[in-house]
């Protein structure tokens, strides 16, 4: 893994956080620091961007954004020193000027790119950065004829400007507009010793890890001699002049980084050693990575350490979208919850930001692959040679930051380029251009050449949205309400973006939206939706309520809100559960899925599997059960019966028993089979009902020889000892339509970990979700078989006494009402009254 970063040590770089000032003028107002002696000053966040400073203020509010893009921003701060300093920025919103009294110092006109500039200081000096009218600016800018233009973003001259184009696409992203110095401001002692240059590529001979380096020192006399130390290794570096060292450390028998799903995400500290002083050079994993594209040459699958990993995730969104955020505390509870949903990879859209460094070594940490995006979505992009080289300026600073983090896997070209020029009917001929083609693979194979380069998502196939070559953006089953049949028959070999619903809350999020939830317009206009499209994507999880559940969904959102927004949150984690079950099982060629996207960007109803409060919703603990390491499933093929299948991605061999049972009523058993199975490291296999039972029953109800004897199949595999180590349960059409009086047995318990939430039934508990005001659940949404007891983890929320007694309750979609928990222990028992409609 290569990479070339600028780097100081602690002692030569300060962080100017301390003292910041901004002010809002007219465009153009000032021209200089000196003339804004008038204006009003309010306190600032640095790093960070003016609606953070003005919300901080009670000036701005996310859920009534006012534009900031039709404004000037002004910064302002005092800074002291003697002697030759180095200001370095390391990202700037986006048309910006860097005054120091009122000395013009620079220019930048990329929200992307870092800058730094040498400036002489004898005392104190007041430094002012001006964030230019993004609005006005474009007024002046002029490029070549698009040959296309994209409906989602309706400004077409941002194509012309390097910023994000978040808070930029009505429909979906909240109008919040990206402005001031937003990532660290460091003042650099230009005469301390630090690392202005380093590469370092991390690779394997075998067994053996072999790092090569290559370091520039800056501000260092001595002719000491240099060494790097790494993994319990050291070698000697050779000096080349100009303060460069070069060198390979070999370390025997290293230790591999993995995807945290399918092994260990081993990572090794690195320590460039220099005449008694030490540079931290961070730490380095050791992994191979390649492309398997299948026999027909039309897959995508990532091979690491040679094996082939399901990847499966999400989209990322900014923890922050008013702050942008780029510390490792504001990244650390994001990505522990991205870790606990079994997420493998994630991807960074060219619809987005780039993320700081603290994200890349949190992933490495926590072993989550990242596909990466250039910040480039749907446009034709102009090719001169200033925007290319912008572009290149951007790509390097982007790796160079990232360093030889391990966890990059992608480096793709962007968002929906060649799936915009394709869908508005351009010939493929006219889809890409020299950026996609020569510039981003270049950068790419100059300083990451381990990485996979993808030159934009969706591409590959016939057409770049047809889900049978390369990484797809498939909505077969979501947008455009496909059966869930059409997630195998579409054969998608690598799904880049998926299944996108409106995703509801959690009541305790809903009680924060400033309207009420379902009727009220400003439900609707937080609810996502495809420029000029005719429907929303609420739309689409009612066509799915309606097929899977049988209901009328218009008629109950009307008479029953509460039961609506219920089942609306169980058909999109049933939804999402099964296709990605189908997208994992055996003989699938599907290598990915990354949901469309992680957190909402503001509250409501959106596509994140997390709400804009950090709380998980249904679809998180979906991914959480349908990517498991170890993972039991269901389907159901026709006249072959239903088969289950055993998916096996850790680095263990797993032995036991699979049990099929078939349940009427949800309880009473009607037929059962078992057999002993053994499933290698990262393996799996098939099974089906006739095998399982060892004679013909019609599990699937496929021969329709008389009414279906049961409602309910359930499967679990146990180990030798008897262990459930995984359940799988498949539905038939029956089991959805009534509703039962039965009893849900609680127990809550404290053991050296805190709470425990002991459940049980004497039915088949469907949906079940557990609801408490203070304390968080660790799983929710799943199906509970009869008479087996299940444990759930309680975690008190911040802000809340770990030590007071839970209370809360228990539902699920197929018993009336709710059971309490407000008691250390409770116990009743189990009646039933016969089912009623919904």
């Amino acid at each position: 893994m290569a990479a070339d970063r600028t780097s100081t040590s602690p002692a030569a770089a300060t962080a100017l956080t301390e003292g910041w000032e901004l002010a809002l003028s007219a465009p153009g107002a000032f021209a200089r620091p000196g003339e804004s002696g008038g204006a009003e000053w309010l306190p600032a966040i640095v790093p960070g961007t003016a609606a953070q400073a003005l919300a901080a203020a009670g000036r701005w509010r996310l859920d009534r954004p006012e534009p900031l893009h039709d404004k000037d921003v002004w910064y302002r701060t005092r800074i002291a020193g003697q002697g030759r300093h180095l200001l370095r920025f390391h990202g700037l919103a986006t048309i910006a000027e860097v005054w120091l009294d009122d000395e013009l110092l620079l220019t930048s006109r990329s929200m992307f790119e870092a800058q730094e500039v040498a400036v002489e200081l004898s005392g104190e000096h007041r430094l002012c950065l001006a964030f230019r009218s993004l609005e006005a600016a474009l007024v002046t800018l002029a490029g070549p004829r698009a040959r296309w233009k994209p409906r989602m973003i309706p400004d077409q001259r941002l194509r012309l400007v390097r910023t994000t184009l978040l808070g930029h696409m009505p429909g979906w992203c909240p109008p919040v507009h990206a402005v001031g110095p937003w990532r660290p401001v460091e003042l650099i002692d230009a005469g301390t010793p630090r690392i202005v240059q380093r590469r370092l590529h991390a690779g394997l001979d075998g067994e053996d890890g072999l790092l090569e380096v290559s370091l520039v020192l800056s501000g260092w006399d001595g002719e000491a001699p240099a060494e790097i130390a790494c993994g319990g290794q050291a070698a000697t570096l050779q000096p080349e002049g100009g303060g460069r060292f070069t060198g390979t450390l070999r370390i025997p028998a290293v230790e591999r980084w993995w995807p945290h799903t399918v092994g260990e995400p081993r990572l090794h500290a690195a320590e460039l050693r220099v005449g008694g002083a030490r540079f931290d050079l961070g730490r380095v994993g050791f992994r191979t990575l390649a492309l398997d594209r299948d026999a027909d040459g039309q897959g995508f699958a990532l091979v690491v350490n040679g094996v082939r990993v399901f990847c499966g995730g999400a989209c990322w969104t900014p923890p922050d979208i008013v702050g942008l955020p780029g510390t490792r505390a504001a990244y650390a509870d994001a990505l522990a919850t991205v870790r606990a949903a079994n997420v493998t990879m994630l991807r960074i859209g060219g619809t987005m930001t780039y993320e700081a460094p603290a994200f890349f070594e949190l992933c490495d940490e926590l072993g989550i692959l990242v596909w990466q995006e250039a910040m480039l979505a749907n446009f034709d992009y102009p090719a001169d040679e200033a925007f290319l080289a912008a572009v290149r300026r951007e790509i390097a600073g982007l790796l160079d930051g990232i360093g030889a983090s391990p966890s990059l896997a992608v480096l793709c070209g962007g968002s929906e380029v060649f799936q915009q020029a394709a869908m508005l009917g351009l010939p493929a001929g006219r889809w890409s251009s020299p950026l996609f083609d020569a510039l981003l693979p270049e950068v790419l194979a100059e300083r990451r050449p381990d990485a996979i380069y993808v030159p934009s998502s969706p591409s590959g196939g016939v057409l770049p949205f047809v889900a049978s070559g390369g990484p797809t953006h498939y909505y077969g089953v979501g947008a455009y309400c496909r059966p869930l049949e059409d997630a195998r028959r579409a054969d998608v070999r690598f799904a880049s973006e998926c299944l996108a619903f409106a995703n509801v809350p959690e009541d305790a999020s809903l009680r924060s939206l400033p309207v009420p939830a379902v009727h009220h317009p400003g439900w609707k206009e937080r609810t996502p939706r495809d420029a000029g499209a005719s429907w929303d994507f609420e739309d689409v999880r009612d066509h799915y309520l309606a097929e899977l559940w049988g209901v009328d969904a218009r008629r109950l959102r009307l008479e029953d809100p509460e039961r609506y927004l219920e089942l609306s949150r169980a058909v999109t984690a049933e939804v999402t559960e099964r296709t990605i079950d189908e997208w994992r099982r055996p003989a699938s060629r599907t290598a990915g899925a990354l949901v469309w996207f992680w957190k909402d960007l503001w509250l409501g109803a959106g596509w994140g599997a997390i709400d804009a409060l950090g709380r998980p919703k249904s679809v998180w603990h979906a991914l959480g059960r349908a990517l498991a390491p170890l993972r039991l499933t269901i389907s159901d093929e026709g006249v072959n019966g239903l088969v289950a299948h055993v998916v096996n991605a850790g680095p263990r061999p797993v032995a036991g028993r699979l049990v099929l049972e078939c349940l009427r009523e949800g309880a009473i058993p009607v037929v059962a089979g078992r057999r002993a199975v053994e499933v290698g490291p990262h393996g799996g296999l098939s099974l089906g009902a006739f095998e399982l039972i060892g004679a013909f029953f019609d599990a699937g109800h496929a021969y329709r020889f008389g009414p279906c004897a049961h409602d309910v199949v359930t499967a679990r595999l146990e180990s030798v000892a008897g262990e459930v180590l995984a359940e799988a349960f498949h539905l038939m059409p029956q089991a959805r339509i009534g509703r039962h009086r039965a009893d849900i047995v609680l127990a809550v318990e404290r053991d050296d970990q805190g709470w425990l939430l002991r459940l049980s039934a004497a039915r088949t508990l469907l949906f079940v979700t557990v609801t408490d005001e203070t304390f968080a659940t660790a799983e929710n949404g799943f199906h509970l078989a009869p008479k087996r007891e299940k444990s759930i983890r309680l975690r008190a929320l911040p802000g809340f006494d770990p030590n007071r007694l839970p209370k809360g309750e228990v539902r699920a979609v197929n018993i009336i009402g709710a059971t309490r928990y407000e008691q250390a222990a409770s116990a009743a028992p189990a009646r039933e009254d016969h089912p009623r409609q919904p």
